[in-house]
């Protein structure tokens, strides 16, 4: 044995008492007890309704950052929420409004505005979500409800991750959930984990599973806009559009729309 295989276990002798120790002072865990990271949106209204079939729900969580569709999304989430009889709670994080520029919050950038051909150009979607793109969020909204979560003693944080969105937004992705489960073994006592009962599909196959579950679609809210409808022409809106297109949930949506 090296000196350096002999340190290595020398240090995890002195460690894993202190770990289990700590750990013993902290609330009982129930793997399946989640906490559900909810925007309002097709993705997180899928996750929550997939998630409620595997454990008990603990949380709804919807963060405001200062997002143009913050009221809405409040709004939205909590009608979900409610919906499902689930506890409810906004996480305000004003300081990123003055920190952060992005088309995505109040400013003087446009959301950029697409047509469904465009959906299928990478170059025009690519640019649409550098547009968009917020520095960290996810992995900020990931870590608060870890927090959270192990003071519940909830083991999982459910995400409204695709495989759609994953080709232009990186923290959208598996690999993202891997390396950030890796992170929060050592942030957290209890290794909270993320999960995201959607990471696989594409929105057309979200919106049939939401379907199997009877989702309460009349409440999504996926627009990047403000504004008193949803505006139809944001990338968010287009994939929503095109994931409903021929359902029953298209008749129930179309008058959430601006004309």
């Amino acid at each position: 044995m090296n000196d350096r295989s002999l340190g290595r276990d020398v240090l995890l002798l002195i460690l894993f008492p202190i770990h289990r120790a700590l750990l013993e002072t902290c609330p009982t865990l129930n793997s399946s007890s989640q906490i559900i990271l909810l925007s309002g949106g097709l993705d997180s209204v899928v996750n929550l309704a997939m998630a409620l079939e595997q454990g008990d729900v603990l949380l709804c969580l919807t963060f405001d950052y200062g997002q143009r569709a913050a009221e809405q999304e409040i709004e939205a989430s909590k009608k979900v929420s409610a919906h499902y009889s689930l506890t409810h709670r906004v996480m305000r994080l004003p300081w990123m409004e003055g920190l952060i520029s992005s088309a995505l919050m109040h400013g003087e950038e446009r959301v950029p505005l697409l047509s469904q051909e465009e959906l299928n150009d990478s170059k025009k979607t690519k640019k649409t979500a550098q547009a968009v793109w917020v520095p960290n969020r996810n992995g900020l909204f990931i870590n608060i409800a870890a927090s959270m979560a192990e003071s519940l003693g909830a083991g999982l944080i459910i995400t409204g991750f695709n495989r759609e969105e994953g080709e232009t937004f990186p923290d959208n992705t598996k690999a993202f959930m891997d390396a950030i489960n890796h992170s929060l073994e050592y942030s957290t006592l209890s290794s909270v984990k993320v999960v995201s009962y959607t990471a696989e599909m594409i929105k057309k196959e979200i919106v049939e599973a939401g379907i199997r579950r009877k989702a309460p679609f009349q409440h999504v809210w996926s627009c990047y806009s403000g504004q008193a409808k949803m505006c139809g022409q944001c990338e968010s809106c287009l994939r929503l559009k095109r994931a409903i297109d021929g359902t029953d949930v298209e008749e129930r949506l179309t008058r959430h729309f601006l004309e």
